[in-house]
């Protein structure tokens, strides 16, 4: 008898450290759309829960924010027409979570206060346009875009280099920021106040009256029941406009019919501000049913 509980005890040690270890290294939290991923051939609307894997690729349009939660418990937040590479998620030896992001375009935050619970080591490089970001535990802000890239350190340390600069740049106080114009060296680490840092932040909050997309969202839209050609027509445009839906068959007689619904909304007002924006992008006679 207590052979086989001993049997038991190790079988389920063995498998609670696999499920351990087989835990994402990071998962949409929050999405206020049109966003995406890009894995592979396919791209993929960006919905809360969804896993993303090493060489994804997150894009946002216009208006949109997403927020996605790190193994280490930290948080990326990302804001408008982003285009942002996941790389090299891993866990080193003493728990210490790795990853390289790339950040073509867009503006990103890097922070632990959303979950700070489960915070933990970690050593992430963030690559802003032309300036490589040397990450070890902080909260920082940066933007690439056509003219510039920037990065503004919030709160921690962290080590900055630039493909034209003679040697890296140690940013360790609050508020300091380090920037380089395209096709040149990047100047001198200077301070900002906290009013401008308050303006670049807003790229990264999420937007008031935006409809919210979150992990637990209890509220959905229902656009009925229909035919499996225009179920999947309907689920292929609301794709294109950056929507996760969810195709649900029923059984009709000797066929099927199929329900349509876009999930996770966080409240009632964001599953009626989506409604009414899902109905004029998608020219709807009406528009989805709002339930929960």
């Amino acid at each position: 008898m207590k052979t086989a509980l001993g049997r038991f005890l190790l079988i389920f040690g063995l498998f609670s450290a696999f499920t351990a270890a087989a835990a994402p290294y990071a998962v949409v939290e929050l999405v206020q759309a049109p966003a995406w991923v890009e894995r592979g051939e396919r791209r993929l609307p960006l919905r809360p829960g969804m896993q993303l894997d090493n060489r994804d690729r997150l894009v946002t349009g216009a208006g949109a924010r997403a927020v996605v939660q790190l193994a280490d418990g930290s948080a990326l937040k990302f804001g408008e027409n982003a285009s942002v590479g996941v790389n090299a998620m891993a866990t080193r030896a003493g728990g210490v979570f790795t990853a390289a992001l790339d950040v073509a375009k867009g503006a990103f935050r890097l922070t632990t206060d959303i979950f700070r619970k489960f915070r933990s080591q970690r050593a992430i490089n963030v690559r802003t346009g032309t300036v490589t970001i040397g990450i070890r535990g902080t909260d920082v802000w940066g933007r690439a875009n056509d003219e510039k890239d920037l990065v503004c350190l919030i709160e921690g340390r962290i080590s900055v280099t630039h493909p034209q600069a003679e040697a890296p740049a140690e940013l360790s106080e609050p508020l300091q920021f380090y920037v380089a114009d395209k096709g040149k060296a990047p100047g001198s680490v200077a301070s900002v106040d906290q009013a401008q840092l308050a303006v670049w932040a807003l790229e990264t909050e999420l937007q008031h009256g935006v409809p919210t997309q979150r992990q637990g969202g209890r509220w959905a839209l229902d656009f009925g029941q229909q035919d499996k050609e225009t179920a999947l027509a309907l689920h292929d445009q609301l794709a294109a406009v950056g929507y996760a839906s969810r195709l649900r068959p029923q059984r009709d007689g000797d066929g099927y019919r199929y329900g349509v619904r876009v999930r996770h909304l966080a409240s009632e007002t964001d599953a009626r501000l989506l409604a009414a924006r899902l109905a004029q992008l998608l020219s709807l006679e009406t528009p989805p049913t709002v339930r929960r």
